[in-house]
């Protein structure tokens, strides 16, 4: 499955409120549940039905409804119906693999982003898409698969938590959006603990598995920027927006949201520059030592060369040449090669060639 955006030709033209689930199927059947709180009370249960959900819209209290799985258009369709929702917001959450963007309406607030998590068990970095809806008294998840990223928001609401259990549900929003902030940072840290070790691996083994290391960090690196980049931008605007469905008490915690994508936004780039530093480094000491050897075959070259001359002249085929019957001219010759040899090798440390 292709980590990027594939657009298929039979997409091209279509009204941009044609419901098509644009994306990969993950869970093989949707799953639905609801959390409805207040300051007193919470109510959690799985649904499985739209109409389950209707006696909720009545309440004074805060509904988290979340579906998992986007691929049952006709369940999609429903849930617009019911909530009253443009085309436009549900063809926004069938398109995994859209931007992170924001969208105020008259009756609700969108806003997509990408979760990106770390896989233990196949070591490799995961993302799907999160699309939140949410009014006043209302918020509505769409995510691609089951998981546990938002167990800590909801234990938070279990345990009773003030600030959580009294807000309305743009705080609610807040709480899972920087709670997927706070797993770019993590991912970020599992990450440059390893990328931070390559250094060792440099000094030590600068082999080819090093350069396959620091080339599949930056793939993975730049697949997160990809991420972080865009929603960068989103909670910048989000911070911004002025919308009748978030309260002006919690306008100060989406601007804090900023602080968050920002670290996270300048460690990845850290991260980045710094593979890029090893890179280099690696190609200076490949580099280094390529030099190391030229320098040693040159000079083994060099000193052989007047060597083979000596030797080359008191092989020709002369009967009439100077000490050539002589009884201790072999000897003579082996002499001279091994003083010019060390000459040379005198002559080359002198010259700080070695």
């Amino acid at each position: 499955m292709t980590r990027y955006q594939k657009k298929a030709k039979s997409e091209i033209g279509l009204s941009p409120t044609e419901l098509i689930f644009r994306g990969h199927q993950k869970v093989d059947q949707i799953q639905m549940s609801i959390i409805d709180f207040d300051e007193t009370t919470v109510e959690e249960k799985t649904i499985h039905s739209i109409k389950e959900i209707t006696p909720y819209a009545q309440r004074k209290t805060v509904t988290w409804f979340n579906i998992y799985g986007l691929h049952d258009i006709e369940l999609l369709q429903e849930i617009g119906e019911e909530f009253d929702f443009e085309k436009l917001v549900l063809a926004d959450v069938l398109e995994t693999h859209a931007r992170p963007k924001i969208e105020d309406y008259h009756n609700l607030v969108f806003v997509s982003l990408k979760m990106i998590q770390f896989s233990e068990e196949k070591q490799d970095i995961t993302v799907e898409n999160l699309s939140l809806i949410f009014n006043d008294n209302i918020l509505i998840s769409f995510q691609e698969k089951k998981g546990d990223v938002f167990e800590p928001v909801r234990n938070r609401i279990r345990n009773q938590k003030r600030t959580l259990r009294s807000s309305r549900p743009d705080y609610l929003a807040f709480a899972l959006i920087d709670t997927v902030v706070d797993h770019y940072l993590y991912v970020l840290g599992l990450l440059g603990e390893r990328i931070e070790n390559i250094d060792d691996m440099l000094i030590d083994h600068p082999n080819d598995s090093v350069i396959d290391e620091i080339k599949s960090f930056k793939r993975q690196i730049n697949f997160i920027q990809k991420g972080i980049k865009p929603a960068k931008e989103m909670i910048l605007a989000l911070s911004k927006l002025e919308s009748d469905f978030i309260h002006k008490k919690n306008r100060i915690h989406f601007k804090e949201l900023v602080n968050n994508i920002n670290q996270a936004s300048d460690t990845a780039d850290s991260y980045r520059e710094m593979l890029s530093d090893h890179l280099n480094v690696y190609h200076m000491m490949i580099s280094s030592r390529l030099n190391d050897i030229m320098k040693f075959l040159t000079i083994f070259s060099v000193i052989f060369i007047p060597l083979t001359f000596i030797a080359g002249i008191y092989g020709t085929n002369f009967d009439v040449l100077p000490e050539l019957h002589f009884e201790y001219g072999y000897y003579i010759m082996l002499s001279c090669m091994a003083a010019v040899a060390i000459a040379m090798l005198l002559y080359f440390k002198r010259k700080k060639w070695l």
